[in-house]
């Protein structure tokens, strides 16, 4: 087969694996851009608050009158988020979003239309180890409204907050283990060693992008069952994503395939012709060699032919030619 079906026998893998680092690549440009609709649709999380927005828009002039002249009784119960937001946006004149999507490096956040269309306003900048803080995107902090958050909520964001930096972790080792796998298998075209290293490569690759998939996945469904149990009554709604997931997963299945592919690489099309001589348009002549020290006859022996190099025969063989004469090889 020679180098021809080598390098047909590597394409498959290195397709599999530019299939799997687009893949990954979409989900690290989610929530990155506010003037791409199609990168806004890539989200693990969606925070509307919609409900929130439109109550607070409904404010009688007396109570305007008084916020203007800071004379405004504010105080909010424990766990009563709906009402320090309403704060928050009297306070400082900051307007809540209608939603805010999270995605992995970053969040965006928006206004639903009157035809319910959602309309990107702005994104944050993009950083490694990303939570969203609503304590600080809702300016909660700032208005000294920390005890707005409902019970649980605070345990939750803690532990959203190790694990969102994991993921993150893994996200990165997954794209970097993908890179260098196709680096590698360049080299693969050239033997089954390189074949061997990257299919351990391609394994580390798979694993991590499996395991940054799995995280993101089971972090986002345990949030959104709380989220919902403890803001919905306050007409704050959750919802996942899933285009994101989709790449994410898609980026596993395209791993994994690749992976096997390249191990099955190290087990067959080694590259190497099957013939090493110069004619290969037929069989493999074959040479006889003669062996040492063996005699060859020099056929019937002549009696009128005179032969100086061998005595004559004797006179009792010549009528029935019994003696043969050999030579040396």
């Amino acid at each position: 087969m020679g180098k021809g079906g080598r390098v047909l026998c590597i394409i498959t893998p290195y397709v599999l694996t530019i299939a799997s680092l687009i893949c990954l690549i979409m989900v690290g440009l989610g929530c990155t851009n506010s003037s791409s609709g199609s990168l806004n649709n890539l989200y693990f999380f969606r925070a509307n608050l919609q409900n929130v927005t439109e109550s607070s828009e409904v404010q009688s002039g007396v109570d305007q009158a008084l916020d203007k002249l800071g004379q405004a009784n504010i105080h909010v119960d424990d766990g009563d988020i709906k009402t320090a937001l309403e704060q928050v946006q009297k306070q400082l004149g900051v307007t809540v979003a209608d939603y805010y999507d999270i995605g992995l490096w970053g969040y965006c956040q928006g206004n639903i239309t009157k035809d319910n269309k959602y309309d990107t306003s702005k994104c944050s900048k993009p950083k490694t180890e990303f939570w969203f803080n609503p304590m600080e995107v809702w300016n909660l902090e700032q208005t000294g409204l920390q005890n707005a958050l409902p019970d649980g909520m605070d345990k939750a964001l803690d532990v959203y907050k190790k694990v969102s930096k994991w993921m993150s972790v893994a996200y990165i080792i997954a794209f970097v283990a993908t890179v260098i796998e196709l680096v590698v298998g360049v080299f693969a075209i050239c033997s089954r060693w390189g074949s061997c290293v990257t299919t351990l490569i391609s394994v580390v690759a798979f694993l991590f992008t499996a395991a940054a998939s799995a995280t993101s996945t089971a972090l986002f469904v345990v949030i959104l069952g709380l989220f919902n149990e403890k803001l919905k009554p306050f007409g704050i709604v959750g919802s996942i994503g899933k285009n994101i997931y989709a790449a994410s997963w898609l980026a596993v299945a395209f791993s994994l395939a690749a992976a096997l592919f390249w191990l099955l690489s190290t087990c067959c099309c080694s590259g190497r012709s099957p013939y090493n001589h110069k004619n290969r348009a037929g069989p493999r002549p074959v040479t006889a060699e003669k062996t040492p020290y063996t005699y060859e006859p020099l056929g019937p022996y002549d009696n009128n032919q005179a032969n100086t190099s061998y005595p004559p025969l004797p006179p009792q063989s010549r009528h029935n030619n019994a003696y043969e004469p050999f030579r040396h090889a």
